[in-house]
């Protein structure tokens, strides 16, 4: 048991420093000894989880829905807000975040790596959202969720982009912000427009709260022992 912990610590030491070094150099400009270096592991441990370049760029692509991941909300609007906004507060400062990202835009990409498969996976997994939106009477009668969500899609990756490149992200949340303040007139029925939290700093206040309650959990867990 302890020499599998201690190999899924090191996977995702691995898969941390690639992303890291993937979001600073790129797909094309990134070494094998660069991830190395940064991860301070061996080259056979390295080997032992991830075979390939490539095959280490599609590991930490895969890692990016699950970093998007929040509380399920009552409201599903909100919830698909909160998906966002977390998402984008994630990006300040989680390095396989980074990474994921930069591969998914990166077109230098070879074939073996699916570079596309966050666009996808993102689409089926926010359309789901939406579709239970609209079940709950959330959305106007003229949305389709495919449509909506992969506009959506489109748009935040746009907008992160531009805020990487003007401000370093420092200024994405109030840019996601300002996204939604467009966005949701045109999807939401007008009684949920003022009941939607949208304000730049709902991703941190999401995340201190999942933290707080991660932090709850594992008191139990100690108490319980």
């Amino acid at each position: 048991m302890a020499m599998q912990e201690r190999a899924i610590r090191t996977r995702r030491l691995i898969l941390e420093a690639a992303g890291a070094v993937f979001d600073e150099h790129g797909y094309t400009a990134t070494t094998i000894a660069m991830v190395l270096e940064r991860a301070e592991v061996t080259k056979g441990a390295l080997y032992f989880h991830f075979p390939s370049k490539e095959s280490l760029a599609q590991a930490v692509l895969d890692e990016q829905l699950s970093l998007g991941a929040v509380p399920a909300q009552p409201c599903k609007l909100q919830e698909l807000v909160d998906i966002t906004f977390v998402f984008g507060q994630r990006l300040l400062d989680n390095p396989l975040l980074k990474g994921s990202v930069r591969l998914a835009v990166d077109q230098s990409a070879p074939p073996g790596v699916d570079h596309a498969g966050p666009f996808r996976q993102w689409a089926d997994h926010l359309t789901e959202v939406l579709e239970q939106a609209a079940a709950q009477g959330e959305l106007l009668p003229s949305v389709d969720p495919r449509q909506t969500v992969e506009l959506l899609v489109g748009a935040f990756a746009g907008v992160q982009l531009m805020s990487r490149a003007l401000t370093d992200r420092s200024d994405l949340a109030q840019r996601i912000s300002v996204l939604w303040g467009h966005f949701l007139p045109s999807i939401a029925v007008p009684g949920m427009l003022t009941a939607i939290d949208r304000e730049p700093d709902r991703g941190a206040r999401v995340l201190a709260a999942l933290e707080a309650g991660d932090g709850v959990r594992a008191g139990m867990r100690l108490s319980a022992r």
